[in-house]
């Protein structure tokens, strides 16, 4: 078996690699890179999916980095158990061909309570007031309290919010790097998102974004140059690509508008009644699924869809069984956005009345994504001022709210989740062994026995 490390560089696409990334040109240069076919939804969760499972949303189920789960009438993003992708694992299979094979998972997604052997997860501590605390979840428990020490607290704040940057990324490179050098697994697969926020921030056009990618591509020279001393074969590849975006769809606005979303008031704002909902929308990037209590309502649910300004296709039956998204989990019908706009959670009409979530970085109490957490709320005179006082306050045991995110949605200039237009901004595979390469493209679903290959040749 060869060893192998797989870098997870999110949202790194062809058309990014150059002058501001001498490291990854250097590595494109001398071997190779295709293409990536992705999935509908090109999110997250779905694509690395894929990626481990070899399958299509249909077959592994993972519709979206969350979903709308109708036993429980509740919409839930980013849960964290392995269970919820259905189907055989790449490290089982390879397991199966040698039971010596070793797999580390480093901060991909749905990384608890797998079959890995050694697992690295986000997995902040909440606590009855109301705090949320940094820390990651690993496995064996015995690799927290090692990682904690010799790199400090994992700096979950920075990495997701308005103070997301580098530094997270780097402590999982080193987090990496300890794990190779503690266990030797057989594959360890790294996920490294410095350039999602700024990618989302700012749009991919945005002179900001040349930093972001000297910063990324000065950690993975670092993981390179570890690799070339542990003897180990190099994947670098991507989910999807980010693009410009310049508007934004309110698609629970309009179902709310039509009467078919309801609201129920709690203390004077506003909450999603999901389960009372005749139809809503689960906002996900550029893709939206749309989940429709009554069939009797779907063409006039569909209707009021189709006439949005900015989507692009609605998805039912059969066009999510083209897309690869017939799955019960997906909504009813499934809308994809135009290349220059993305899909809100948004469903109150009137700022005044929001849940007190909207003005937080909250991604589990939110049903659907919101991108607008990467932006402190430019309203706001001082808003760093704010953010002390509310710290200091919750350290002396007060409760409140960290109410520092805008509510206007036009902030977001980059966004993703349907094919890109063309291969050059979309994903990408690079590889040290060139001759496992097919000639034109990688398919998602042919990423795992591609990283399978590497290994046992």
């Amino acid at each position: 078996m060869q060893k192998t490390l797989v870098l997870n560089v999110v949202g790194l696409t062809p058309a990014l690699i150059g002058d501001h990334t001498p490291a990854l040109r250097a590595f494109r240069d001398a071997h190779a890179v295709r293409p990536i076919q992705t999935v509908v939804p090109a999110v997250t969760c779905s694509v690395q999916s894929t990626f481990v499972t070899g399958k299509l949303p249909t077959e592994h189920g993972v519709v979206g980095n969350g979903w709308y789960f109708r036993d429980l009438a509740q919409v839930w993003l980013w849960r964290q158990s392995n269970a919820l992708v259905h189907g055989d694992k790449l490290w089982d299979e390879a397991k199966r061909r040698d039971p010596s094979f070793t797999v580390a998972k480093l901060f991909w997604w749905y990384n608890m309570y797998s079959s890995a052997d050694i697992s690295v997860t986000p997995r902040p501590m909440y606590t009855a007031d109301g705090r949320k605390l940094p820390d990651v979840y690993t496995d064996p428990p015995e690799l927290r309290a090692e990682l904690s020490a010799e790199l400090g607290t994992f700096p979950l704040f920075n990495f997701w919010g308005p103070r997301a940057d580098i530094s997270s990324t780097q402590w999982i490179a080193k987090s990496a790097m300890h794990v190779v050098q503690r266990s030797a697994p057989t594959m360890t697969l790294v996920y490294l998102p410095h350039l999602d926020y700024d990618l989302q921030r700012f749009g991919p056009n945005h002179p900001r974004i040349a930093n972001s990618l000297a910063e990324v591509d000065a950690v993975c020279a670092e993981l390179l140059d570890f690799a070339r001393q542990q003897n180990l074969r190099v994947v670098i590849l991507s989910e999807y690509g980010i693009t410009e975006v310049s508007g934004v769809v309110h698609v629970n606005r309009a179902l709310r508008e039509a009467g078919f979303l309801r609201v129920r008031d709690e203390l004077g704002l506003e909450q999603l009644d999901a389960g009372a909902s005749r139809a809503f929308a689960v906002a996900d990037h550029q893709v939206a699924h749309v989940y429709v209590k009554n069939p009797a309502d779907l063409p006039a649910v569909r209707a009021v869809c189709e006439k949005l300004p900015g989507v692009e296709q609605v998805l039912d039956s059969e066009g999510k069984r083209s897309a690869g998204l017939a799955h019960e989990r997906a909504g009813e019908l499934v809308l994809v956005s135009k290349a220059d706009r993305w899909f809100s959670y948004y469903f109150w009409l009137d700022d005044a009345r929001a849940p007190d979530y909207a003005r937080t970085v909250d991604i589990h109490l939110k049903p659907g994504y919101d991108p607008a957490e990467l932006h402190l709320d430019p309203k706001l005179s001082f808003p760093m001022l704010k953010v002390g006082r509310r710290l200091a306050a919750r350290k002396l045991g007060f409760r409140n709210l960290l109410d520092v995110i805008g509510l206007d949605a036009s902030v977001v200039r980059g966004s993703h989740g349907r094919l890109t237009d063309k291969p050059e901004d979309g994903p990408l595979f690079m590889t040290s062994v060139p001759e496992l390469l097919p000639p034109e493209r990688v398919a998602a679903t042919e990423v795992k026995d591609l990283l399978l290959r590497h290994v046992f040749g």
